[in-house]
């Protein structure tokens, strides 16, 4: 069975359904009915068609589901909208399932279920093991998400940014359960650029690539976070690296500046520094000015400062750090803690020659770490600074 061909085509077979007048939720449903017919009669009996025929079939899942229920003027309407056997249409509503299952009236967590489930052609037991919940919490997502956008019309323009947000958050989730989320962000990211020609989509699959191709140094075999400044180089994946960049400066040519290309462009001057010791920090203090304008996050901020005591010495640093609370505004105007501030401080202490404050900040961070590997890490920071200390 063909799995990658199933999940590449769920999609597609979905934007189907909607376009003919199923109901977004129903259509799912049915869609996810003819990829279970498919894993038990494909092995045997492999279509010539397999689009059409997974359009056949989840049609015909639909109108059964729809007779059960449907007054029977409306299904004598449906028998009759179902077209002849033959080959599937070439229309392609990929693009317009991103858009539906990134709709802002959905929680991030749901526009990122919706869109591995519809998109993705992930199972719900897959997702609810990648996101470490119960899979009958999933399905409770899941359904809630499908009935929060049933009644959105489905030709109506979307919203880029929003998608690209979406497609970003199940980036950063990383490797769960039997999903790999990064790679099957990049899968999708992929699906998406091909389908809408947009620099900041171009942006986001670079920057994707380009982190990706570090992520077998990120940690060491124990578990134990590696710093950007050990990794070992040698081992980062140079296609990856390679694409990204060619990706990116095709973007920047068009000179429609977005976020994400910025970051990407901060992430190619760190994959091109043969060492941590020759990575042009200026030139990425410069990127860090433009995301700043581009997005005036608290998060770009801090990352900046870091930057900035790199390029110009932790004092310019801790200068840059002063100018930013430790907390960032939310939307009701009161401020929550922002993450890594204070490990941030305590490098740049450290690098100043301040071990006490360091040792001491250090300690801090890693009571307020948001997971296990950055406190056991920010736990040793302490501990090794301490014990020189004492030495």
């Amino acid at each position: 069975m063909n799995e990658a061909l199933l999940r590449s085509l769920t999609p597609k077979v979905l934007g189907i359904l909607v376009r003919r007048g199923a109901d977004f939720a129903a259509a799912e449903d049915a869609v996810q009915d003819a990829l279970v017919e498919a894993v038990r009669v494909w092995p045997a009996d492999p279509p010539r068609d397999p689009k059409g025929w997974l359009i056949t079939v989840a049609w015909r899942r639909f109108l059964d589901a729809t007779r059960a229920d449907a007054a029977r003027r409306r299904r004598e309407d449906l028998v009759d909208e179902e077209p002849p056997p033959g080959p599937a249409a070439a229309v392609d509503d990929t693009l317009q399932l991103y858009f539906l299952c990134a709709h802002p009236s959905l929680t991030p967590s749901s526009a990122v279920a919706l869109t591995l489930r519809a998109v993705g052609g992930l199972t719900t037991r897959q997702i609810a093991q990648a996101y470490l919940v119960p899979e009958a919490t999933m399905a409770q997502r899941i359904s809630r998400a499908k009935r929060t956008v049933s009644g959105v019309r489905f030709d109506q323009p979307g919203d880029v940014a929003t998608v690209l947000r979406v497609l970003y958050l199940v980036f950063n989730e990383g490797y769960s359960g039997d999903v790999d989320l990064a790679a099957e962000a990049i899968r999708l990211t992929r699906q998406l650029a091909a389908a809408i020609d947009h620099p900041e989509v171009a942006g986001l699959l670079a920057l994707m690539l380009l982190h990706h191709a570090r992520r077998a140094t990120r940690t060491a075999s124990d578990g134990s976070l590696v710093p950007l400044a050990e990794q070992n180089r040698g081992r980062w994946d140079t296609g990856s690296i390679a694409e990204g960049v060619e990706i990116l400066q095709a973007a920047l040519a068009r000179d429609r500046l977005g976020e994400f290309q910025a970051q990407a462009a901060i992430a190619a001057l760190h994959a091109d520094a043969p060492t941590a010791e020759e990575t042009d920090w200026v030139q990425i203090v410069e990127w860090y000015d433009e995301l700043t304008r581009l997005t005036d996050s608290p998060v770009v901020r801090l990352n900046r400062a870091v930057a900035v005591g790199e390029a110009d010495g932790p004092r310019a640093g801790l200068a840059a750090l002063a100018a930013l609370d430790d907390s960032s505004p939310t939307s009701s105007g009161r401020g929550h803690p922002l993450p890594r501030h204070t490990a941030v401080a305590a490098y740049l202490h450290e690098r100043d020659g301040d071990l006490p404050t360091a040792a001491r900040l250090y300690a801090e961070a890693a009571r307020k770490a948001p997971n296990l590997a950055e406190r056991d890490h920010l736990t040793r920071q302490a501990a090794r600074l301490n014990t020189r200390l004492r030495g």
